[in-house]
């Protein structure tokens, strides 16, 4: 695997060193250090962002007010091709729904081993989505508090083809993965897409998969990249 640029992000500077030193035999070259997601978006606004176009930002959103949260998103538009990871000491049911919709690919404990963290950043660099094991569990039992939308009954109204889809969404599916998987044009899927939201009242595809877990669809896919970590 090449070395992968990294921008850390935490506010606590004993751990980022304690980090760093972690990563030193691993891919992840850590190339820039903030104590905020609103201090990395100013480090990459400054220069940076070439370095890390198709690198890795990690963040803590620990005690994260709503201008961190917007400075995650503008992170995420700034780098479209790169990979964001929340790296945190507690699973807050907010802040993971805000990490969600904010673009996150990963949302990680700190109490994770070396070895384990390691294994979870070089999925996300693959394009898996990682979340902690218990996340389906928070998500299926309704205590994610993202939601800005009501829930549809489940099932009332899908078609075949859109249930199908949605459990795609669980397992973080891009549209194109989804259309090789169906076997149907990018274009299909985002017709479906576009229908499924409209039922579920989902604003987006996070919220969608959220929706989808929180009302019992796709057991199997409990066990998909979402929650692959323990």
């Amino acid at each position: 695997m090449e070395p992968t640029q990294t921008l850390v992000a935490d506010a606590n500077k004993l751990f980022r060193e304690g980090l760093k030193r972690l990563l030193d035999d691993s891919p992840f070259e850590i190339v820039a250090e903030a104590g905020t997601a609103q201090e990395a978006l100013a480090i990459l606004e400054c220069g940076l962002k070439p370095q890390l176009c198709r690198g890795l930002v990690l963040l803590d959103l620990t005690g994260a007010d709503a201008g961190e949260v917007a400075a995650m998103r503008r992170i995420r538009a700034m780098l479209p091709d790169a990979r964001i990871v929340v790296l945190t000491a507690d699973l807050c049911p907010r802040r993971l729904a805000d990490a969600l919709e904010a673009g996150a690919d990963g949302y990680l404990m700190k109490d994770l081993s070396a070895l384990a963290l390691s294994q979870s950043l070089r999925l996300v660099m693959i394009g898996e989505k990682v979340f902690p094991s218990h996340l389906a569990t928070l998500l299926i039992s309704g205590r994610v508090g993202s939601t800005a939308f009501e829930p549809a009954p489940p099932r009332k109204g899908l078609s075949q083809r859109e249930l199908q889809i949605l459990r795609c969404l669980i397992r973080g599916d891009s549209n194109k993965i989804i259309a090789n998987h169906l076997s149907i044009t990018e274009a299909t899927v985002k017709v479906h897409l576009k229908s499924l939201l409209r039922k579920i009242n989902a604003s987006n595809r996070t919220q969608a998969a959220i929706w989808a877990l929180s009302n019992g669809f796709g057991a199997e896919a409990t066990s998909a990249p979402i929650a692959s970590i323990a």
